[in-house]
C-alpha cells in the first residue's frame, strides 16, 4: 500500500478543481474525440452526440482556459475554427481512457451492486 500524504486543505481544493474540469461527461467525451487529431466546431459536435451548441461551447472554452485544448481560427469565409489538444490535453487521455475503460470492464458489477442494495434497502 502507497504511504498516505498527510492532509492538505490547499491540494484538496486544486485536485477537486481539476476533477471538476476533466471528470465532466462531456469534457470526458471532447478529450477522447480530439485524440484522434483536431476537429471543426461542427465535426466534434456530431462526433460527440447529444451534445448541444452551447454546452459543446461551454466545454471548449474551458478546456482552453485550462490548457488542454487550443482554438485555430483560420481567416476564411466563412471563418474555419479548428480544436485540437495540447500536449497537457495528450496527457489527459491517458487517465481518461483508463477511466473510461474500467467503467467499460465493470459497468454490469456497478448495476449489480445497485440491484442489491436497492434490494436490500427496500426491505
Amino acid at each position: 500500500m502507497k504511504p498516505r500524504h498527510p492532509h492538505n486543505t490547499e491540494d484538496c481544493r486544486a485536485v477537486s478543481e481539476i476533477l471538476q474540469r476533466v471528470g465532466d461527461k462531456w469534457t470526458v467525451l471532447v478529450v477522447g474525440k480530439l485524440g484522434d487529431g483536431s476537429m471543426r466546431f461542427n465535426e466534434l459536435r456530431a462526433a460527440v452526440g447529444g451534445i448541444s451548441q452551447k454546452m459543446l461551447t461551454t466545454t471548449l472554452r474551458g478546456l482552453e482556459r485550462d490548457g488542454f485544448v487550443t482554438r485555430t481560427v483560420f481567416p476564411t469565409v466563412p471563418p474555419r475554427v479548428d480544436y485540437e489538444l495540447t500536449d497537457l490535453g495528450h496527457e489527459l487521455l491517458v487517465p481518461v481512457a483508463a477511466l473510461g475503460e474500467w467503467a467499460r470492464l465493470n459497468t454490469a458489477r456497478v448495476r449489480a451492486a445497485r440491484q442489491r442494495f436497492d434490494g436490500a434497502a427496500a426491505n
